[in-house]
């Protein structure tokens, strides 16, 4: 299923929850793991001195302190180092965001997998929204599905019996159903398919009468026949569900209520969401509260 994995990480322990995703699904699929640590931003313009990430102290960053800085995020993880995987040790210094990017288009994964934050700012060096932009613009520009592990909840890859893949019937969310099918054949897992009607519309400024909202959920049940289940036919077990309430609680409930394993998602959701949301609210707040992996799918 995987056959690369890029891991961007801190190497701090902010990062392992979704250390220990990035190993097992390495471990499982037998896939060639990179990982990844941007060291420190530079102080101004492409200047060698940073800010370390782990020692919080600024430093001339020469080849001797990157190679140092190299052996150090190989003792951190030296515990899953030790089961025999295939593994390369990258460190670089710049704007996380873009360097991840960047070594994603040199490496070619077929995954990327991030941690949802640094952590509060006592944590580490890096502040929350430099996180936060960080996950966004990867989730944006990659060409790859990036998974998210937030919540230490969410930590745990085993075998996959279950997958939520949300749509809210956008072309975005069409290349989602598309990574999700692939997964749930690959892995002979069950998908359902969700979808959550918001009943505090910001554009109306009302909330929708009774007879409208059922009319709704009638719509979207037709809408899920015909666009996904001529291929959900191809998978022994499915489902499919329509919700009302906030889209974004209404998934994580859902998800939690079903046992998923794993939450598949569109990175942008609809047409009017601009540039700026980038990952859009939904998408987000979903990351943040889930008790699973989130993969958001961008290409």
């Amino acid at each position: 299923m995987f056959k690369k994995i890029l891991f961007a990480t801190s190497a701090t322990p902010a990062s392992d929850h979704a250390a220990r995703v990035a190993f097992n699904i390495a471990k499982s699929y037998d896939a060639h793991l990179d990982i990844f640590h941007v060291l420190g931003v530079p102080s101004r313009g492409y200047s060698q001195v940073v800010v370390d990430v782990k020692t919080r102290e600024k430093v001339d960053v020469d080849d001797d302190y990157m190679a140092w800085v190299k052996e150090e995020v190989k003792t951190y993880y030296s515990h899953y180092l030790k089961e025999n995987l295939k593994f390369d040790i990258h460190v670089t210094i710049g704007f996380p965001g873009r360097e991840i990017l960047r070594q994603a288009k040199d490496t070619g994964p077929d995954l990327i997998l991030l941690g949802g934050s640094t952590g509060s700012d006592e944590d580490s060096v890096y502040k929350k929204s430099m996180a936060g932009t960080t996950m966004q613009k990867v989730a944006k520009a990659s060409k790859c599905p990036v998974l998210i592990v937030n919540r230490p909840a969410a930590s745990f890859w085993g075998g996959l019996s279950n997958i939520t893949f949300g749509t809210d019937f956008s072309e975005a969310s069409d290349k989602a159903f598309d990574f999700a099918v692939k997964v749930a054949k690959a892995l002979d897992c069950e998908i359902n398919v969700f979808h959550a009607i918001d009943i505090f519309p910001v554009s109306t400024g009302k909330l929708l009468s009774q007879d409208d909202l059922e009319q709704k959920i009638r719509e979207a049940y037709r809408m899920i026949r015909s666009r996904y289940e001529p291929r959900l036919k191809q998978l022994k077990n499915y489902a499919m569900e329509v919700w009302e309430g906030i889209p974004f609680i209404e998934i994580v409930k859902y998800a939690r209520d079903n046992h998923s394993d794993l939450i598949i998602l569109a990175h942008h959701s609809r047409k009017n969401q601009t540039d700026e949301g980038i990952l859009g609210s939904n998408v987000e707040q979903v990351i943040v509260r889930a008790g699973c992996p989130v993969i958001s799918v961008n290409h």
